[in-house]
């Protein structure tokens, strides 16, 4: 698994939603995703949903990915 077709699952599966993976050694992912579908949206429930992309590659060909998930709004903010 690499970092390009995670980014492209999150995106397929979460319309609108920009993401960032990073990860070298094929197993072990760090992604920020930004979404407006995450709005009004709890942490654990936002996870939750870029998990529902990515289906059963989390925890078989995806050990672990470590999220941050912001709407447009929190990303600005942080910039």
């Amino acid at each position: 698994m690499n970092p390009e077709i995670i980014r492209a699952l999150i995106e397929q599966g979460l319309p609108g939603a920009r993401a960032d993976v990073r990860g070298d050694d094929g197993v072990h992912f760090e992604a920020t995703v930004v979404a407006e579908a995450f709005r009004g949206k709890l942490p654990l429930a936002r996870h939750r949903m870029v998990y529902a992309t990515l289906g059963e590659r989390m925890g078989g060909e995806i050990h672990a990915l470590a999220l941050k998930t912001m709407t447009p709004d929190e990303a600005g903010a942080s910039a």
